[in-house]
């Protein structure tokens, strides 16, 4: 597990000035009460590692003090900017999630920049919320607790789920998540399930999956007009709310070579804080839906959790 020791806890009574060092900071739900920075906001909290800091000093070659890239907390561990929004730093007391990575930088408009001359916060800084407060001091420690992304892959067939039929499309999911998570830097735990075209099971296993928080649920088959095509006429109405222009743009962009594509009736949206997809069920769709649904992921993962990241 790595960790992160607290160098410094900084404050300032303006924004875009120097933060200067205090013996101890008071961490609630609006961030540092006594800080420019706190606020109902995704950057209530930021926070500079060492590493970057002694980077610019060879480049400025002057010391730099805690405080001066205005960051409330100044840290020693490791390279904090390679974390990722939703993250976690915690210890007994304390819990911050990872909000943003970096920030955009008014230049010489701001005092940081006019006094130091340049500033390392808007690409290796990063910035917190405050999920659990306390208090905190010089010599405290940090745990880091990357998020573990959950995804569900249900594949409905009543062939496959008796052993008379290989599952290629829900296996064909489970390999492009695994890589979009390779690629990604993210940490994705897969649970890949096969299941009857049963309206009941298909209702019991999607909303058992929302209960235990999942991120990602995709569904596979049973989407088009056969019988036993139940899949979006289930999932449709236990939605919160429907995203229906990632299936429309996908059923428009490969419909007009293959018109076959628009008979597809698969139907994206929320449930709780997971975000459902339901695929057709074959290879062939599985990779042109989940190349489009891969664009806009993070973005709505973020959305869900009301963060500004770009």
């Amino acid at each position: 597990m790595s960790k992160l020791k607290i160098l410094s806890v900084n404050i300032s009574e303006q924004k875009g000035t120097v933060k200067h060092p205090v013996e101890s900071i008071t961490l609630t739900s609006t961030g540092i009460p006594t800080d420019a920075h706190a606020g109902k906001w995704h950057r209530m909290i930021s926070l500079l590692g060492t590493e970057s800091i002694a980077k610019f000093e060879k480049k400025a070659n002057r010391k730099i003090g805690f405080g001066e890239f205005a960051e409330n907390i100044t840290t020693e561990g490791f390279e904090i900017f390679k974390t990722k929004p939703l993250d976690l730093l915690m210890n007994d007391e304390i819990i911050l999630q990872i909000t943003q990575i970096g920030k955009h930088c008014h230049g010489d408009g701001c005092a940081i920049y006019r006094e130091v001359g340049n500033c390392v916060m808007p690409k290796e800084g990063i910035f917190a919320k405050v999920i659990k407060g306390g208090e905190m001091k010089a010599g405290d420690v940090l745990e880091y607790h990357p998020k573990i992304y959950k995804a569900l892959v249900l594949t409905l067939s009543d062939r496959a789920s008796a052993g008379e039929y290989e599952d290629k499309s829900g296996a064909r999911i489970k390999e492009l998540l695994e890589e979009f998570a390779a690629n990604t830097g993210k940490i994705v735990a897969i649970n890949h399930q096969i299941i009857p075209d049963d309206a009941t099971l298909l209702a019991i296993e999607i909303q058992k999956a929302v209960s235990e928080h999942v991120d990602y649920i995709f569904t596979t088959g049973g989407t088009g007009i056969g019988p036993r095509d139940i899949t979006p006429d289930v999932i449709k109405p236990l939605l919160d709310k429907e995203i229906p222009g990632i299936m429309e743009m996908i059923r428009f962009k490969y419909g007009q070579e293959k018109p076959n594509a628009l008979l597809s009736r698969g139907v994206a949206g929320i449930m709780g804080n997971s975000l459902v997809y339901t695929l057709p069920g074959s290879v062939k769709a599985v990779n042109e839906y989940m190349t489009e649904i891969f664009k806009t992921l993070d973005h709505l993962v973020y959305m869900q959790y009301g963060l500004d990241v770009h």
